[in-house]
C-alpha cells in the first residue's frame, strides 16, 4: 500500500517554525494515515498554540481530523485579537521572560512569573491549575498537553515582545496598579507607612507613595519614572489606535 500524501500550505506568519522548503506555497507531505492533523502539524515544528483555522479542501476542520491521501491543507495563524474563554485573562511567564513580566505588571496585567527554572512539567501544571496563558519561547513547553493555554513569544527584544502580546491578546490595561516585583495589587500609602523602606534622600524628596499589599514594596515617582511613563504611554496609544 502506498504511503498517503497530502499537500500543506503554511501561512507566512508561521514560517519561523518550518524549514525553508516548506515556505512560500503548498508542499507535499507523507503521512501515516492514522495520525491526526494536529499531530502532523506539530511534527513540522509548529506549536498548536500558534495555529488558528485548519482548512482542508476549502473546509475548516478540527485538529482531530485524520488527513486522507490527496487532501490539501492550509494552516493559518491564530486570529488577533485572540479570545481566551473561560477565565479572566492572565499570564504565566517562564524564567527567560522577566523583563516582559515586569512590563506587563506595570500595565496592570495579572502576570505570574517564575524567576527560577522549575521545569516544564511544573509550569504546565501551574498554567492549568491557575488557568493562565503560558508565554514562552520554548516550543517543547508549549506542546505539553497539560497546558491550559499558551502562546509563543516571537521576539527576543522586550519592547517587541510587549507589543506582540498586547496586539495578540488585547488585555485590559490598568497601569500603576500592580507590583512589578511580585504581581500584588498596589494601594496608596503615606510616607509614614513606608518610612522603614525608604532611604534618607527619598524621604526628603518625595511625598506620594504606593505600597504592595502582598510583599510590602514601596513605590514612588523616582529616577526611572519617565522611562516607565513612556512604556505605559505607548501601550495606551496602541490600545486607542
Amino acid at each position: 500500500m502506498n504511503t498517503p500524501e497530502i499537500h500543506v500550505e503554511i501561512a507566512p506568519a508561521l514560517d519561523l517554525f518550518v524549514p525553508h522548503g516548506r515556505r512560500g506555497g503548498a508542499t507535499p507531505l507523507a503521512t501515516d494515515g492514522v495520525s491526526t492533523l494536529g499531530h502532523v502539524i506539530e511534527s513540522l515544528g509548529i506549536p498548536l498554540t500558534e495555529v488558528g483555522a485548519l482548512i482542508v479542501d476549502g473546509h475548516e476542520v478540527p485538529v482531530s481530523h485524520i488527513p486522507a491521501h490527496g487532501e490539501s491543507v492550509r494552516v493559518r495563524p491564530v486570529r488577533r485579537p485572540q479570545s481566551v474563554p473561560g477565565a479572566p485573562l492572565r499570564f504565566l511567564l517562564d524564567v527567560h521572560l522577566g523583563t516582559l513580566a515586569r512590563r506587563l505588571r506595570l500595565l496592570g496585567v495579572d502576570t505570574a512569573y517564575e524567576s527560577t527554572d522549575i521545569g516544564d512539567p511544573a509550569l504546565a501544571v501551574r498554567s492549568a491549575a491557575e488557568r493562565r496563558v503560558m508565554l514562552s519561547r520554548d516550543r517543547g513547553l508549549l506542546r505539553r498537553r497539560e497546558l491550559w493555554a499558551g502562546a509563543f513569544v516571537y521576539s527576543t527584544r522586550p519592547e517587541d515582545q510587549l507589543r506582540d502580546i498586547l496586539d495578540r491578546f488585547a488585555p485590559e490595561l490598568r497601569p500603576w496598579t500592580r507590583c512589578t516585583a511580585c504581581n500584588g495589587l498596589l494601594k496608596p500609602a503615606t510616607k509614614e507607612e513606608v518610612a522603614d523602606r525608604l532611604e534618607g534622600g527619598t524621604r526628603r524628596s518625595y511625598d506620594v507613595f504606593a505600597q504592595c499589599g502582598e510583599c510590602g514594596r514601596a513605590y514612588w515617582k523616582g529616577a526611572h519614572h519617565e522611562q516607565l511613563e513612556a512604556i505605559v504611554r505607548e501601550a495606551l496609544t496602541m490600545r486607542s489606535a
